[in-house]
C-alpha cells in the first residue's frame, strides 16, 4: 500500500490505486487485507481506476476504539472522496455486507457488486451457529486468546480439524492472530447473520449479487436472496467457482457491470 488517508475519526487507512477510468473500490472479507483482493484489481485496471485498501484493524491501516460499523462506512466515504467523489463498490464475503451497508447509507455509489455474502438464512442451524460464534468470539477476544478466536472462525467456515491444526503450526499463524480482533468487526457488519431485507429494500442503486456454482447451496441461495431484496438487484452464478473465486473468472462480469 503506497498511499494513506485519514477517515473521519482520524484513523489512517492504507490503500493503493491502479489503472485509469471510473473508480472501483474492492473490499475484502474476514481474515483478509487489501492484498487479498489485489489480484482482482489487475484485470480491472485496464478499464477502471481500482482502489484496494486495508480495512481498519488490519494490514497497514490503523484502528480507533471503540469500533462501530458506521466507522467502516466512513472509511469507504473517505476512499470515495480520494477516488474523485463517486465510485462503484465490490465486496467479497463479509466485505459484501459492508458495501451493502454503505450503499444503504446513501454514499455516492454508482453501482454495487457482492460475492457470496454469508448470510445464514439457508444454512442448517445457521442462525444458532452464528449466535454461538458471536458469544464465544466475544469471550475469546476479551481474554486475549487470539489463536482461539481464529480457530472459532475457521470452524465456523467448516475447515476440517486437521487443517486447522496444520494452520496453527504454520508460519502464517502469527499473521492470522494479528488480525483476529477484526473478526469482531466482520461479525458486527453481518449483524444477526440473516439477510437484512429491510435495509436492502432501501438501497437505491443497482446491486449485482454473484455466487459460485460449486459453492454450498446455502451460499448460493443467500446470494440470490440479496438480489431479490434489492429493488434493482440481479443475480449471477459463475459455473465451477467456489467461495475462493478466480479473479479471471469474476473480472469480466464486474467489468461489464461497472462500465457506464
Amino acid at each position: 500500500m503506497d498511499k494513506k488517508i485519514l477517515s473521519r475519526d482520524g484513523t489512517p487507512l492504507a490503500y493503493e490505486s491502479t489503472g485509469q477510468g471510473p473508480a472501483v473500490i474492492l473490499v475484502s472479507g474476514a481474515m483478509s487485507t487489501g492484498g487479498t483482493v489485489a489480484p482482482l484489481a489487475v484485470p480491472l485496471s485496464d478499464r477502471f481506476t481500482v482502489l484496494v485498501y486495508d480495512r481498519r484493524g488490519r494490514g497497514e491501516s490503523g484502528d480507533t476504539a471503540p469500533y462501530a460499523v458506521e466507522r467502516e462506512v466512513e472509511d469507504l466515504a473517505a476512499l470515495i472522496d480520494a477516488a474523485g467523489g463517486e465510485a462503484c463498490l465490490y465486496g467479497i464475503s463479509s466485505g459484501g455486507a459492508l458495501v451493502l451497508r454503505a450503499a444503504a447509507s446513501g454514499l455516492p455509489v454508482r453501482r454495487v457488486a457482492v460475492y457470496e455474502t454469508p448470510f445464514a438464512d439457508f444454512s442448517e442451524h445457521g442462525a444458532k451457529r452464528r449466535a454461538e460464534y458471536t458469544e464465544n468470539l466475544t469471550v475469546a477476544l476479551a481474554q486475549g486468546r487470539r489463536g482461539d478466536a481464529v480457530e472459532l472462525f475457521l470452524r465456523l467456515v467448516e475447515m476440517p480439524d486437521e487443517m486447522i491444526q496444520g494452520a496453527r503450526r504454520s508460519p502464517v499463524w502469527p499473521a492470522m492472530e494479528a488480525v483476529a480482533p477484526s473478526l469482531a468487526y466482520d461479525n458486527a457488519v453481518l449483524g444477526d447473520g440473516l439477510v437484512p431485507r429491510d435495509r436492502l429494500a432501501s438501497v437505491t442503486v443497482p446491486v449485482l449479487a454473484v455466487a459460485g456454482g460449486a459453492s454450498p447451496d446455502w451460499l448460493q441461495e443467500a446470494t440470490r436472496a440479496v438480489a431479490e431484496a434489492v429493488p434493482e438487484g440481479s443475480y449471477r452464478n459463475l459455473a465451477g467457482q467456489t467461495h475462493m473465486v478466480d479473479p479471471d473468472a469474476l473480472a469480466p462480469v464486474l467489468a461489464d457491470y461497472f462500465t457506464p
